[in-house]
């Protein structure tokens, strides 16, 4: 990325930790854009401008970044009600659809998402797309039991499915114990109707689809700062 465009990205995190006000429950999300918005909320917690501010972290690697910046955390058993959640995501559609799942963290991220108030996601331009799964494969997260199964579940719905793997290419291993399918469908024409059939499946846990949980996409692009919102 260019040194233009790594500023644009810092510009938009910082751009969205202006929604946060003193005594907000915030979601915190994964990814480069939102560990921005993380550093940014550390700062500005330090220099005194924030106070009383909670955080609930969408994976345990966010939950380190968190702690590093000064942030005080807490989790939705105790705070089941979120004012805001900034977070990143992997492709954005102009209805301001997702798709995430690319670090692996999709199902904390949902339903941290669904118990937010307000989502804000940041982005750089390069994730926005005519149509999901243009240009980003769909995460499905599912149990190990089985899983060659919904493998073949995903490739009966029309896709091209690779098991995630991690270190020594071994399964990549979710916080929640589960695998990671990405399913390379290609431009999706009916996003919800996929969905609807992911969720009728059994061993299937979640899957990448945020659809109309985005309230506004902060874009840094080449040409700066740009806002795009979602249906009052």
């Amino acid at each position: 990325m260019s040194p233009d465009r790594a500023e644009f990205k810092r510009l938009a995190a910082w751009q969205a930790v202006e929604a946060v006000e003193s005594g907000m429950v915030l979601g915190l999300g994964a990814g480069s854009t939102a560990l921005l918005a993380i550093q940014r909320l550390g700062q500005l917690i330090a220099q005194g401008r924030l106070d009383n501010i909670l955080g609930v972290p969408c994976s345990e690697q966010v939950a380190a970044q968190a702690r590093a910046a000064g942030i005080s955390l807490t989790s939705l058993e105790e705070r089941p009600s979120l004012d805001l959640t900034i977070d990143g995501a992997d492709e954005v559609d102009p209805q301001l659809n997702l798709i995430k799942g690319g670090g692996g963290a999709l199902l904390r991220e949902k339903i941290v998402a669904q118990a937010s108030r307000r989502e804000i996601i940041v982005v750089d331009e390069s994730k926005l797309s005519p149509k999901l799964g243009t240009r980003w494969p769909l995460p499905v997260e599912v149990v190990p039991f089985g899983w060659p199964g919904q493998a073949a579940f995903l490739e009966s719905l029309g896709a091209r499915v690779k098991l995630r793997r991690g270190d020594r290419d071994q399964p990549f291993v979710t916080d929640g114990g589960n695998y990671i399918l990405d399913a390379h469908f290609g431009p999706l024409a009916d996003p919800a109707g996929l969905a609807a059939r992911l969720q009728e499946r059994a061993g299937l846990v979640e899957h990448g689809l945020f659809l109309g949980l985005a309230d506004e996409v902060i874009v840094a692009g080449r040409d700066g700062l740009s806002r795009l919102k979602g249906p009052a």
